[in-house]
């Protein structure tokens, strides 16, 4: 399933998705279900166990704020969970061939030295300054310690929580 969308059993009963506020969804589903959509914004179970845990939701801004704090109180255990289960960033279409290479080889390097995937939250750069701002990225992250880094990773994935938390919410209301 598309992580940008609530399955239709998110619905609240004799709703269809398009019917109800996504928030409602949210709150009123059953909690595996919501549970499981939320583990398509971060694999982190603990995360959408925490979130799922303390509906209902007032508003989105609670939501998110809820989100936040989860995403503040992971364990390294948890991280490794959600980093396990993160993909690279897509480059947009039409990228370069060399583009790519100079960008495997830069995810390779960061694999190495940190032992995990590089994950980024690149949804305010163009299409156009995708492979500019995920290469100034990473080989800037490249020369960070591994606690300093292991900071920067724990953010980075709290915004992209947020991000798809938000597409998630989107999604439904379509």
């Amino acid at each position: 399933m598309p992580a940008h969308r609530l399955p239709d059993r998110l619905a609240p009963p004799g709703q269809s998705r398009g019917t109800g506020a996504p928030l409602d969804a949210i709150n009123t589903a059953p909690a595996e279900s919501v549970r499981q959509s939320l583990l398509t914004c971060l694999h982190s179970l603990r995360w959408a166990t925490r979130i799922t845990a303390h509906r209902p939701y007032p508003d989105l801004d609670s939501l998110l704020a809820a989100a936040d704090e989860a995403a503040y109180d992971l364990s390294p255990a948890d991280v490794a969970e959600a980093l396990a289960a993160e993909s690279l960033p897509v480059l947009p279409e039409g990228t370069y061939e060399a583009a790519h290479t100079a960008l495997n080889a830069a995810y390779a390097a960061y694999e190495a030295r940190f032992g995990h995937v590089f994950v980024i939250h690149a949804n305010h750069a163009s299409p156009d300054e995708t492979l500019n701002h995920i290469l100034t990225a990473i080989r800037s992250r490249l020369t960070n310690d591994p606690e300093e880094e292991r900071v920067l990773v724990v953010d980075e994935l709290r915004r992209l929580a947020k991000g798809r938390l938000v597409e998630l919410l989107r999604g439904a209301r379509r």
